[in-house]
């Protein structure tokens, strides 16, 4: 049970991550403007602002992960 939760978290955040919007005014204009005008970089700008924010939660919980798993090892063989 305690793996699964962490999968069932991820998987929800990739669902919905395609739907938030993540940019700044500034940001949001520009690539609003640009989709008018038939342009699609709108798109990906918003793909890659969410990829930036998620990373360092990603990279953090996998080394934290690791850190708790030898750590639990340590105690089991002591």
């Amino acid at each position: 049970m305690k793996k699964l939760l962490p999968l069932c978290l991820v998987f929800v955040l990739l669902l919905i991550g395609g739907d938030l919007l993540a940019q700044c005014p500034m940001c949001r204009a520009t690539a609003e403007s640009n989709l008018a005008n038939g342009g699609t970089e709108g798109q990906g700008l918003n793909q890659g602002i969410l990829y930036l924010l998620g990373m360092p939660y990603v990279l953090v919980g996998a080394i934290a992960f690791i850190w708790w798993k030898y750590r639990k090892r340590e105690h089991e063989v002591a």
